[in-house]
């Protein structure tokens, strides 16, 4: 089981100046919501995007986060502006 700060702290470490949200959809400590902006996202695919997300997550992903629905954005589309 991984916690949702655990996996915010993986995330940040790993995506430069993000901005993060995590749930926990179930309750399970296993199924996540991720929502993550950041300026490195700035020009690149959504496919890259997440797989910088997903190399931040490194081992957890597939062990103890068993699924991640996951939406990627670049600062200027981050509807959470304002709201951390």
């Amino acid at each position: 089981m991984i916690s949702i700060r655990e996996i915010e702290q993986l995330i940040a470490a790993g995506v430069p100046d993000a901005s993060i949200r995590v749930l926990n959809e179930y309750g399970d400590g296993e199924h996540f919501e991720a929502e993550v902006a950041s300026p490195a996202f700035v020009g690149i695919s959504r496919i890259r995007q997440h797989r910088m997300v997903y190399q931040a997550l490194g081992e957890a992903m597939g062990g103890r986060i068993h699924a991640l629905a996951l939406k990627t954005y670049t600062p200027d589309s981050w509807p959470h502006a304002g709201q951390e």
